[in-house]
């Protein structure tokens, strides 16, 4: 293993990705690299934030108390009534049963209604947990590519920002925490600078003071990022001053 092999090892490293022996040889030429260990450090704190940053999960057990319901509402088939019995049906009696099954029918058509509304939602959390983890693991993918970069900076507030760069997979990673709730029904939304074009790179979650998002599209040629505040939704192209603006590490 080089020199240059060991300066790439960084992301990995802050997430416990190399082997033994990797890791050992890394640890060494840490105590003299300055860089390297600034790098390590700033990962590794983004890394942690991640627990905060991502969305949170439902209950593996949501889907299987959704089919316990269902399947507790019981559906049987009314017993067969005697013929004498029946023979003696007088009108006010054929009243109150026509009642009752018109009672029937509507309580089996709210609860059908229910199971499927029920259904849906189950299929909502797990498309938001399929979206959660997918989210996540790219995230991760990015800080731990060999060759993520990072760099931090102090926002507005007393909010604290670190962008991870990985020119290998072309995207980026923004790190936030202590960010203040944008104003109203605003959003913040992150832009590409593409040597001072600004390119739309997604929304952040308004209600999270700390996130990690992943910045959409690829990173190109863009020089750094920017955040603005936006009408909710985002715009096409920015509407306001920046509240912040990051060089990409090189």
């Amino acid at each position: 293993m080089t020199t240059i092999d060991l300066h790439r090892l960084t992301g990995a490293y802050a997430l416990h990705a190399l082997p033994d022996e990797e890791n050992t040889a890394f640890e060494r030429h840490l105590a003299g690299c300055e860089p390297c260990a600034e790098e390590t450090a700033e990962l590794s704190a983004t890394a942690a934030r991640l627990g905060l940053a991502v969305a949170s999960t439902p209950p593996t057990a949501l889907r299987e108390q959704v089919l316990r319901r269902i399947t507790a509402v019981r559906q049987e088939t009314p017993g067969r009534q005697v013929r004498s019995r029946t023979a003696r049906v007088g009108p006010r009696t054929r009243a109150l049963s026509r009642w009752a099954l018109a009672a029937c029918l509507a309580a089996a058509t709210a609860l059908g209604g229910t199971a499927i509304w029920q259904h849906q939602r189950a299929e909502d959390a797990r498309d938001q947990a399929r979206r959660a983890t997918q989210a996540a693991d790219e995230i991760a993918a990015v800080l731990a590519a060999s060759d993520a970069r990072t760099r931090a900076a102090g926002l507005a507030g007393g909010a604290t920002g670190t962008v991870v760069v990985s020119r290998d997979r072309d995207r980026a990673v923004f790190v936030v925490s202590g960010m203040a709730r944008p104003p109203g029904s605003k959003v913040y939304q992150l832009w590409f600078d593409d040597a001072g074009t600004m390119r739309p790179a997604g929304l952040m979650n308004p209600d999270r003071a700390d996130q990690a998002v992943l910045l959409r599209g690829g990173v190109d040629n863009a020089s750094g990022m920017g955040i603005t505040v936006e009408p909710d939704g985002g715009s096409p192209h920015p509407t306001s001053a920046p509240v912040a603006l990051m060089t990409f590490p090189s």
